[in-house]
C-alpha cells in the first residue's frame, strides 16, 4: 500500500500541474473578472486540501501523546529520557545553526535579489501577514500548557509533548498500577494508525486539489518571473539534504543508505501538500520500519517538530537578506550574524502557526530595519517553496531520529519498506531497543 500511495500521490501532482497550467491558459485573459474567477475556483478546489489537513490534524494530538507516553513507559529510566532529550535538543540546535548559516551563504554567493530595484515604502506600509511578537517571557510560559485539551484543541504539540513527558514519567513511577493504562495506550496506538491509514486513502485527492489550484491561480509564469530565487532555494534545499544525510552516514553509518526510501512516502506527501505535519504519522511509521526504536522516534519527532523544522530555517535568512538585496539594502557581517541568531529563538516560539515561516519573518525584519512589506514579493511562490521546505523539515527529523537512535545503541531490525506495516501497537512488536 505504501508504495502504491507514493505512485498515486506522485501521478496527482503531475496531473494537478496540467490540469492547473490548462485551467488558467482557458481562462485568463489579464482583466480583474478573469483573476476573481481563477481565485474562486481555487478557493473552491482549495475544500478537499483542508479538510485532508484537517484530518490530519485531527490525528495528530492523540498519535503524539500515545506514542510519546507508550515510548515514555517503555523506557523505564527517567535518566534514560532525560539523556535522550538532551542528545537531541543538542543536535536540533546544531543543525538549526547549519541550515541558517546555508541561507546567508547562499543568498550571498548568487544574489538573487540584486538588481530587483525595489522603491522603499514608507515605514507604515505592511505585508498583511499577521506578526507575532516574541519575547522569552512569552516564550517559556507557552512551553506549559494551562489546559492539555486546550492543547490538543489547538494542537499544540510542544505542549503536548510537556505534558506527555508528565504523564509517561508518573506511569512509570507507579509501577504495576500503571499497567492497565500503559496497555490501553498501547491500544489508543494501533487505533489512531488505523485512523492514519484511512486518511492517507484521500492524500492523492488533496495533492490533485492542492497543486491544480495554486497553478490555476497563479499561473505556470510565476514559477519563471521568480526563477532565480526559487531555482537557488531549491538548489540549497538539496546541499541541505546532501549535509544532513551525510553527517547521518558518518554518525549511523551505511544503514543510512535505505533511510530516504524508508521515507519516500511522507517526503512526498510534505512536499505535495506543502504541510510537514501531513507527513508526522506516515513519518512514524517509516522511522519504525527503518528500525529507530519506538521509544526514540515518538520522543524525538514531536520535539523535531517545535525545534528542528531544518528547510524553514534556511529559508528565512535566505528570505530575510533576498528582500534587502531587492530593497538595495546592504547588511553588515554582524547585523546578519545578530538576524540569525534572533532567527534561531524566535523560530523555536511559533512551532504549529500557520505559514509560520511568513509569520516569523513578518515580526523580525523590521528590527533590522527591512521593510516588511518586501514581504508581498515572494507571496506569490510561497506556496511553491513550502512545498520544499517541509519536505526537508520531514528529512531533518528523521535523520534526527536516527542518529539520536545510534547514540544511543543499535537499531532494531528493519522491516520492508514497501509494504503497509502491520496495525499493531509499535511497542508491542519490538522487544529489541
Amino acid at each position: 500500500m505504501a508504495k502504491k500511495l507514493t505512485r498515486f500521490i506522485l501521478i496527482a501532482l503531475v496531473l494537478g500541474i496540467i490540469a492547473g497550467w490548462a485551467i488558467n491558459y482557458a481562462i485568463d485573459d489579464g482583466t480583474p473578472a478573469a483573476a476573481a474567477r481563477l481565485k474562486s475556483i481555487a478557493d473552491y478546489l482549495s475544500i478537499v486540501t483542508t479538510l485532508f489537513l484537517r484530518l490530519i490534524k485531527m490525528i495528530i494530538a492523540p498519535l503524539v501523546f500515545s506514542t510519546l507516553v507508550a515510548g515514555i513507559a517503555h523506557m523505564g529510566d527517567v535518566a534514560a529520557l532525560g539523556r535522550v532529550g538532551a542528545r537531541a535538543i543538542g543536535w536540533f540546535i546544531a543543525a538549526s545553526l547549519v541550515s541558517l548559516t546555508l541561507g546567508l551563504i547562499l543568498v550571498h554567493l548568487f544574489n538573487p535579489g540584486v538588481g530587483v530595484g525595489l522603491t522603499i515604502p514608507p515605514a507604515t506600509a505592511a505585508s498583511g501577514v499577521a506578526t507575532a511578537g516574541f519575547s522569552l517571557k512569552d516564550f517559556v510560559t507557552h512551553l506549559v500548557p494551562a489546559s492539555v485539551i486546550e492543547s490538543m484543541a489547538n494542537n499544540e504539540i510542544l505542549q503536548i509533548v510537556i505534558f506527555s513527558i508528565f504523564f509517561g514519567v508518573a506511569l512509570t513511577a507507579i509501577g504495576e498500577p500503571g499497567k492497565p493504562i500503559v496497555l490501553g495506550v498501547e491500544s489508543l496506538v494501533k487505533v489512531m494508525l488505523q485512523v492514519t491509514d484511512y486518511v492517507m486513502r484521500v492524500a492523492p485527492l488533496a495533492v490533485f486539489t492542492a497543486v491544480t489550484g495554486a497553478i490555476a491561480e497563479q499561473g505556470p509564469q510565476i514559477i519563471v518571473t521568480f526563477g532565480k530565487f526559487v531555482g537557488v532555494f531549491y538548489l540549497g534545499l538539496v546541499v541541505l539534504w546532501a549535509l544532513l544525510i551525510g553527517v547521518c552516514f558518518l554518525i549511523v553509518g551505511a544503514r543510512t543508505r535505505h533511510l530516504i526510501r524508508y521515507i519516500r512516502d511522507p517526503v512526498v506527501l510534505a512536499f505535495s501538500t506543502a504541510s510537514s505535519e501531513a507527513a508526522y504519522p506516515r513519518t512514524l511509521e517509516a522511522l519504525d520500519r527503518f528500525g529507530v526504536p519506538p521509544r526514540i522516534a515518538s520522543f524525538v519527532l514531536p520535539l523535531g517538530y517545535s525545534f528542528n523544522l531544518d528547510g524553514s530555517m534556511m529559508y528565512m535568512t535566505f528570505a530575510s537578506v533576498f528582500i534587502a538585496q531587492a530593497y538595495g539594502m546592504h547588511l553588515t557581517l554582524g547585523r546578519e550574524v545578530q538576524m540569525l541568531l534572533v532567527l534561531m529563538v524566535t523560530s523555536k516560539g511559533l512551532a504549529g502557526v500557520p505559514r509560520a515561516s511568513l509569520v516569523i519573518l513578518a515580526a523580525t525584519l523590521p528590527m533590522f530595519g527591512i521593510p516588511e512589506a518586501g514581504l508581498l514579493l515572494i507571496l506569490a511562490v510561497d506556496h511553491f517553496l513550502d512545498m520544499g521546505r517541509s519536505a526537508t523539515n520531514v528529512v531533518g527529523n528523521a535523520v534526527a531520529s536516527s542518529v539520536v537512535a545510534r547514540w544511543e545503541g543499535d537499531f532494531d531490525p528493519i522491516e520492508p519498506a514497501d509494504i503497509e506495516p502491520p496495525h499493531a501497537p509499535t511497542h508491542a512488536r519490538k522487544t529489541k531497543s
